[in-house]
């Protein structure tokens, strides 16, 4: 009988609970990410084993020696053998199978913008454990959607902070630019051109999720349903922190409030579509 998962998707008000496995792909992933990925992860659970595979001799994996002591993260070195062949990708799916079948995770981090690791993703989700997959907007379709849940990268990296000469006029008309995990910086993300306000997929989703008989919904239950039929959904996409934040700013389609859980001080929003707009 298959296993569900224990996390599906990051809910704001749920402590982590995974043991992850992080593998990281050295060849399509960026130095630059590491500290917004970590923080990412430690959001979903407790990163036990943290693996990157690549051919660290080569020039290309510089930047990546600087940061791996720091973070421990340990190198599996994997030669080219030949040119045009890619052994990294061998490597990394033969370690992954061998770390699922000790059966010591909830889920697999794989961090990688290459489609050559759907079948794993998929192979994993059959074992009943969590997939989280990490990679630029580039990454195919086939395996975004093979992930439980899929957050770009763009949105991980960290850039120096404005300086007031730099700053826009408070008269510019914009989203704001979504906001790194790490504290105080801002992402450097460059929104692919579909990534308009979400307006209409949240109003139609709301249509299709689960709700009470007033037309009520806890606001964790549709941000787990959000990630079920798009997996690479992120508010951070559309210039908002959390799904709170964008949900708030969506207050002429929806109506929303804030409820007290049944024996607990903790209160959750709940939200629904508006019968006329106001």
């Amino acid at each position: 009988m298959a296993v569900t998962p224990k996390v599906v998707a990051k809910l704001e008000s749920e402590e982590p609970t995974l043991k992850l496995a992080v593998l990281i792909d050295a060849d399509n992933a960026q130095a630059t990410i590491i500290e917004g990925l970590l923080v990412e992860i430690a959001a979903f659970g407790e990163a036990t084993v943290k693996r990157i595979y690549g051919d660290f001799t080569a020039p290309a994996s510089a930047q990546w020696k600087k940061v791996l002591q720091t973070h421990a993260i340990k190198p599996m070195q994997q030669f080219a053998y030949t040119t045009g062949k890619n052994a990294t990708d061998s490597m990394l799916i033969i370690d992954a199978m061998d770390l699922l079948y000790t059966r010591r995770f909830d889920g697999f981090c794989l961090v990688s913008s290459d489609s050559d690791f759907t079948g794993l993703a998929l192979r994993i989700r059959e074992e009943g454990l969590t997939v989280l997959g990490f990679g630029e907007q580039k990454t195919p379709e086939a395996f975004r959607n093979a992930c439980h849940k899929f957050i770009f990268t763009e949105v991980l990296r960290p850039v120096a902070r404005k300086t007031p000469a730099a700053t826009a006029p408070a008269s510019a008309t914009h989203l704001p630019q979504p906001v790194s995990p790490l504290s105080g910086n801002i992402a450097s993300v460059q929104k692919p051109a579909a990534s308009v306000f979400p307006r209409t997929f949240i109003l139609d989703a709301l249509v299709s999720a689960q709700y009470d008989d007033a037309g009520w919904i806890n606001l964790g239950a549709f941000g787990n349903y959000l990630t079920k039929i798009k997996p690479d959904f992120d508010p951070r996409l559309y210039g908002f922190k959390k799904l709170s934040e964008l949900v708030k700013g969506m207050r002429d389609d929806l109506e929303i409030e804030e409820r007290k859980a049944t024996g607990s001080s903790a209160k959750a929003l709940y939200i629904r579509r508006r019968t006329t707009a106001t």
